[in-house]
């Protein structure tokens, strides 16, 4: 088919997306599609049926007409990569919206490129930093790795994911915004701005007035670009995603207007592959860089059997669990953590790590015994105090420390509430890291 070639002929237009005859076209390629006042409008090909194409309009179907005409590209949806993109905020077209330079002469890629060979996949090995104890302490985020946050409306959870960014030890961010209301999109602009990583961090935005297939474009775009930066310059890439949620949502408001046939609650019965295809390009590559994938997902009710966590839960490498503004210590879970820990962290660190858990669950059930108020022992006081310094010094969300420092901060935390025999630790890590001078109250 001749790339010039215009189709007159719009069979039908059922909101956003329009039905055309057509042959020689791929799903997944882009089209223009010009009005009969002459604009000019993006659609992407998410459906064929023999010679029937279903187009999705990028800016919608409101006012097209059926005289509009539709010239086929050729080609899917491309995304600029350069050096030059680093600091530049893209809308989920690929354009830029920072009134920046334009960037039309800069090399392109596709956004649907080959699946990355299994034999340049290397174990994870590497760990990457985040300045939160609770992250890095007990749940560490590895290289490579694809994990979400489960939250629910109302948790800051934007506000975690953003401290992350600026905080983390990653050689470039991609940031993805899926349905973001502008406060939010601003707030991250600013914090990556402020924070003095916004020239090594790459924005795709999608605002919640923006097409809603642009939002399903958008971690296509991030991660695309993520793959090429770890591949062609050995960067160690951290992909950052809010909301999967929204993704989601977006998808089956697409599948409703192609008339598919939903499973469960409505989402479609390809919830689980769509996510799972973005999720594995998580990778760490032989002899190149490596893409980690942290997500939020939001669990509307706070159900974790929702479709969208529950599919998300099978795909990915444990969760945090984000509620009360705290990170649950005993809801979140990361599979990869034992690959770095004593291994790329301190010696001391699987021991306190398995002992501040310990302490804080019996923490826990010496308050249910002092609310109901059962007589409780001197041990059950000092568990109480144990609680009360744990949620203080590291389980606020607003915490920020090292990790080193985060783990002499529990040494100081046992050292004010036991004594070293009542640890159950090595005595080698006792003898070395135990505060001999502080004894309890």
């Amino acid at each position: 088919m001749d790339s010039l070639t215009y189709h007159t002929r719009v069979l039908e237009i059922v909101g956003d997306i329009i039905l055309v005859r057509a042959t020689g076209v791929g799903l997944g390629d882009i089209a223009h599609v010009e009005n009969i006042d002459g604009q000019v409008s993006l659609a992407k090909v998410v459906e064929l049926d023999h010679d029937c194409v279903s187009l999705q309009v990028f800016s919608g179907g409101k006012g097209l007409s059926t005289r509009a005409r539709v010239r086929f590209l050729q080609h899917p949806l491309t995304v600029t990569y350069s050096e030059n993109i680093l600091g530049r905020i893209f809308r989920g077209s690929g354009e830029p919206i920072d009134g920046g330079p334009e960037l039309s002469t800069d090399p392109t890629i596709d956004v649907k490129g080959a699946t990355v060979n299994p034999m340049m996949r290397i174990l994870p090995q590497k760990m990457i930093h985040t300045g939160v104890p609770m992250i890095d302490l007990f749940n560490c985020l590895v290289e490579s790795q694809k994990i979400p946050i489960f939250s629910i409306a109302g948790e800051p959870y934007n506000e975690l994911l953003a401290r992350i960014g600026f905080q983390a030890d990653a050689e470039i961010v991609v940031f993805a915004g899926l349905g973001l209301i502008f406060d939010d999109y601003h707030f991250f602009r600013t914090s990556f701005e402020e924070h003095g990583v916004f020239h090594r961090t790459v924005m795709f935005v999608n605002q919640a007035s923006d097409p809603i297939i642009e939002r399903i474009l958008v971690p296509d775009l991030a991660l695309a670009v993520a793959e090429r930066f770890a591949v062609d310059e050995g960067k160690r890439v951290l992909v950052l995603m809010t909301d999967m949620t929204a993704y989601a949502d977006a998808m089956k408001e697409i599948g409703v207007a192609l008339e598919r046939i939903p499973a469960t609650r409505g989402y479609m019965g390809d919830l689980y592959t769509q996510l799972a295809t973005r999720y594995e390009k998580a990778c760490d590559f032989k002899n190149a860089g490596s893409v980690t994938i942290l997500t939020v997902t939001t669990m509307p009710g706070n159900d974790v059997t929702h479709p969208v966590p529950d599919n998300t839960g099978y795909i990915t490498e444990g969760q945090l669990y984000l509620h009360d503004d705290m990170i649950d210590p005993f809801g979140s879970l990361s599979r990869l953590k034992q690959h770095v820990i004593g291994k790329t962290t301190r010696e001391d660190h699987s021991q306190i790590m398995n002992a501040m858990i310990r302490f804080y669950a019996n923490a826990n059930e010496a308050e249910k015994k002092q609310a109901m108020a059962f007589e409780l022992s001197a041990f059950d006081h000092r568990l109480l105090r144990f609680g009360e310094l744990f949620r203080k010094r590291l389980l606020d969300i607003n915490v920020s420390m090292a990790l080193n420092d985060a783990l002499d901060c529990c040494w100081d935390i046992l050292g004010e509430c036991f004594e070293p025999q009542e640890l159950l630790m090595k005595d080698s890590l006792v003898e070395k890291y135990f505060p001999a001078n502080r004894r309890k109250s």
